[in-house]
């Protein structure tokens, strides 16, 4: 799927454009600004959240240009200057961009995108990009969640029919195979992204025929190496489990082929399952798999496979696709730094909500890994030309109890940000999908339980170089 289908130069706030327009009047259109993108807090309360939706940034930006009808539309509105209009009919993006790659774990504070450019341009491209990675990172999130409470079981996407637009359905599928899923009810995202396409039949299927058995015989022979049948469209127990074992016996056996599995999509699934287990156990059909769906979460399934449900698999969807507990990412975009004239000078948001204080400065970001665990032990954000020494002992502390500290020895120091872009040039190569996937999976690994866990997860260090944290200091005090 490629952004080159669509002209989304003009999806962008109306204040970016009247901005724009200001700031080229003003004679500051060649000023250098470094903007960062970064999130405050971890959706569900979590210890962590996962980076997404970079590969939709870098062709967004690939792809920015105003066409005749943007230009007549802004004309139309009455206020920009024709001398400003030509400078967007002309506008080629020349922005350096550096960003964590997409399936890395990331946390509050931490500058995951930075855009350093022209200021009218580097202010242009905010709704986008925030648009773009709040979305995808929040999906990525929750769907590991979910992952990680299926415990090892296959947990597919099924959420499409109840997305927030088919954007939201393609992209958070997506999204959602980042965080760990195996495949998606999302045919498109099959097609554009090579995500597995998986899906059985509708309780409309079965309906539709004379049957329930004959609903089960027609699909049995028509897919006899993936037979999956829906039980619970009368009665799981009375009917549903009953003609499926006859449908296994009459039109598998024969064949000489052995039934996928069998799904519950309603009642009590727990109870339902054990049920279900039993007897596919003593119909001699021990191999076929259980899969669960309906409204499910990651609460619910960690209660389900408490309480014994013999469950293989899972089918969640409009609470995965839809992040419902927790809707919002939260990711801003702030200025952090204006350059004039070869003179660069850091700028700060300062308010009375500590958390909405932002760091000044055109950064770095660091992770520290522990050399015999393996596991990640801090981040440190620092000025963009400091070096973290990891041959030699490292003193990390906290931004605001700055007597909590510890000193961090045999660590290794990793730039977590690539350059992506380098005055408007492409310079990074997109991993595929299932790089991406993989590279979520084992950073994953490097977090300690205590962060990945689900309830009161122990809160991951983001610190602040010395450097830095002076010249954050210096700037509140003088303001």
């Amino acid at each position: 799927m490629s952004y080159e289908k669509i002209n989304l130069t003009m999806l962008t706030d109306f204040y970016e454009l009247t901005m724009a327009g200001g700031y080229f009047e003003e004679g500051m259109k060649d000023i250098i600004a470094t903007f960062d993108m970064f999130y405050r807090r971890n959706p569900d309360k979590g210890g962590f959240a996962i980076m997404a939706g970079l590969e939709q940034v870098i062709e967004y930006l690939q792809n920015l240009k105003f066409n005749d009808e943007d230009i007549d539309f802004l004309r139309s509105k009455g206020i920009f200057g024709e001398d400003f209009l030509n400078y967007l009919k002309e506008f080629e993006f020349s922005c350096d961009v550096w960003a964590v790659e997409e399936g890395t774990p990331i946390f509050p504070g931490e500058p995951i995108i930075t855009v350093r450019g022209p200021i009218i341009q580097a202010q242009l491209v905010e709704t986008m990009i925030l648009l773009t990675i709040n979305h995808q990172s929040l999906i990525a999130t929750k769907a590991n969640r979910i992952v990680r409470a299926a415990d090892g079981r296959s947990v597919m996407e099924f959420g499409s029919r109840r997305a927030h637009s088919y954007d939201g359905a393609i992209y958070g599928a997506r999204a959602a195979y980042i965080g760990g899923v195996s495949g998606t009810a999302c045919t498109i995202s099959d097609r554009d992204f090579g995500i597995p396409a998986l899906g059985t039949m509708a309780h409309s299927w079965i309906q539709s025929f004379d049957s329930e058995y004959e609903a089960f015989c027609a699909y049995a022979r028509r897919y006899p190496d993936s037979c999956t049948l829906l039980v619970d469209t009368y009665n799981v127990l009375k009917s549903g489990i009953p003609n499926a074992i006859k449908a296994f016996d009459e039109v598998l056996a024969p064949l000489g082929c052995r039934p996928k599995g069998i799904r519950i999509d309603s009642g009590d699934i727990t109870y339902l399952s054990k049920k279900a287990r039993k007897m596919l156990d003593e119909a001699g059909y021990p191999d076929c798999k259980i899969c669960a769906s309906n409204s499910l979460d990651e609460y619910i399934i960690k209660d389900m496979l408490r309480q014994g449900a013999p469950i293989d698999s899972f089918g969640v969807g409009e609470r995965l696709i839809t992040a419902s507990s927790e809707p919002v990412f939260g990711g801003v975009y702030k200025v952090v730094s204006i350059n004039k004239n070869g003179v660069e000078m850091p700028k700060i948001k300062i308010s009375e909500n500590v958390a909405k204080i932002t760091n000044p400065c055109f950064k770095n970001l660091y992770r520290l890994y522990d050399n015999e665990s393996g596991k990640a032990i801090a981040d440190v954000i620092t000025l963009f030309d400091e070096e973290i020494d990891d041959s030699k002992p490292y003193t990390i502390f906290d931004p605001e109890h700055t007597w909590k500290k510890k000193t961090v020895t045999d660590f290794k120091a990793v730039k977590l940000r690539k350059q992506i872009f380098d005055k408007g040039e492409l310079i990074y190569n997109s991993p595929t999908i299932e790089e991406i996937r993989t590279r979520c999976s084992t950073q994953l690994e490097t977090l300690w339980e205590e962060v990945r866990r689900f309830e009161n997860p122990h809160t991951y260090y983001v610190d602040l170089s010395e450097k830095l944290w002076k010249t954050k200091d210096k700037l509140l005090n003088q303001n």
